[in-house]
């Protein structure tokens, strides 16, 4: 399957620029994680607490077929720019991983287009590489295309 989903990770920065184009109006991708419904469908998860607003918080989990928690994260909403930015911090709990910052900028292609920008800073060039050695690109390239197929369904 074609990753749709670019990924750039200079070799000894601690930093990760993703980049992705979806057929969907940016109003559109920004409703996709702005809504907690919406959150829901494409990433599989349970929104817990989402409050778009500067110093907001967040929390995500995801339960087996049993009930029993298999992840967790969290974060605070630093700025909330509806239709164009969000910034926000991002951490799992129980792993080894310490909290990351986020900036993700929403643009408009055409009237049918539009551009997802995420920037990630970790605290080391170590610990973005030791995120990178799982399976990450992979994993945001399936979640961007389950966002598409969606959230296309609203046009």
């Amino acid at each position: 399957m074609e990753r749709k989903t670019k990924l750039d990770a200079e070799p000894g920065r601690q930093d990760i620029m993703i980049t992705r184009e979806f057929d969907l109006p940016v109003d559109l991708l920004f409703r996709a994680y702005e809504e907690p419904e919406l959150v829901e469908q494409w990433m599989g998860t349970k929104v817990l607490k989402l409050e778009n607003k500067p110093h907001g918080g967040w929390q995500f989990e995801t339960s087996d077929g049993n009930g029993n928690v298999v992840f967790r994260a969290h974060g605070v909403i630093h700025e909330f720019s509806r239709g164009r930015k969000i910034t926000r911090t991002f951490q799992m709990q129980d792993t080894p991983f310490e909290a990351q910052l986020e900036f993700l900028e929403f643009e408009s292609i055409s009237e049918e287009r539009s551009m997802l920008r995420m920037h990630i800073v970790y605290r080391t060039p170590e610990a973005r590489d030791t995120m990178l050695k799982l399976p990450f690109a992979q994993g945001i390239n399936m979640a961007h295309n389950k966002l598409q197929e969606v959230i296309g369904i609203l046009i």
